[in-house]
């Protein structure tokens, strides 16, 4: 069984972040682990809502994985600080790992900042040249791209182009808040690839994104070629989204069983040179 990390928060909740990594990798078929770099929930009296680990805790899991067990992919979700995103970039620059899936997480469902002020720079320059591929849905690349408003199908193929000079091999930019279809854009600096699913009107994708790269995560630990794990991937959230888990106060979870389940073969898959 192939081996994955996920260096990212934990949701008290369950449907994003560790929790929604560690599902995705069950459900795929490989053996996941994960490094966590803080808690997000919301205190009773403070409303603080994230908890970051120290460096060392954060190290010390790090080496734990990497001497223990072992690592043929790994993602980063929620690093937030300027120091984690250094370290995890340092320690890269120390172990032999195949595949890195970067999810540039930034912001939250409904806005909240999940990456501190200042980090930018450290996630651009440090971080990204480590990546296989980069996962940015619209809001992180438009704050990738200092500001730049993405409206169209053809402005996530400029972002795309935009994106992978930051040194990426792959960009995959996520137009899940465009009308329409929900359209994503791949591009390796030759060629694109355009990936549409119909779009679920539903309020319940808490974990979409987290999911998406999870899933892109296990499929190269288990040698899919980039495209092939970033379309085995879309399908794999479009099934959760479809058949999302409802909660009744907040948005709710999508269903990392569903693909397993019940398949998805509804999406169109267009390549340009």
């Amino acid at each position: 069984m192939k081996k994955t990390l996920t260096i990212a928060g934990s949701a008290a909740r369950g449907g994003a972040g560790i929790q929604a990594d560690l599902k995705t990798f069950q459900e795929l078929g490989v053996y996941g682990t994960s490094a966590i770099t803080a808690f997000v929930a919301t205190h009773p009296r403070t409303n603080q809502g994230v908890f970051t680990q120290s460096l060392d805790v954060i190290e010390a899991q790090l080496h734990t994985i990497a001497t223990q067990i072992g690592i043929d992919a790994l993602k980063t979700g929620m690093l937030f600080t300027k120091d984690i995103i250094e370290l995890v970039s340092d320690w890269l620059s120390t172990v032999q790992v195949k595949h890195v899936v970067i999810d540039p997480v930034m912001f939250g469902k409904v806005g909240t900042a999940l990456m501190e002020e200042g980090a930018m720079s450290s996630l651009k320059d440090k971080l990204l040249p480590h990546a296989t591929i980069m996962t940015p849905n619209m809001p992180e690349a438009e704050y990738l791209l200092g500001g730049k408003k993405l409206t169209t199908a053809t402005d996530l193929q400029d972002a795309a182009r935009d994106l992978h000079k930051l040194g990426t091999q792959f960009v995959l930019v996520k137009g899940g808040r465009l009308d329409g279809p929900a359209t994503d854009v791949l591009y390796d600096g030759v060629r694109m690839v355009t990936l549409e699913a119909p779009r679920i009107d539903t309020i319940h994708t808490n974990g979409a994104g987290c999911s998406y790269s999870a899933a892109i995560t296990a499929g190269l630990a288990q040698g899919l070629s980039v495209e092939e794990a970033v379309i085995q991937a879309k399908k794999f959230v479009t099934a959760g989204i479809r058949r999302a888990i409802p909660f009744e106060t907040v948005a709710g979870a999508i269903d990392h069983l569903a693909y397993k389940v019940f398949g998805e073969n509804d999406m169109t898959v267009t390549r340009y040179s």
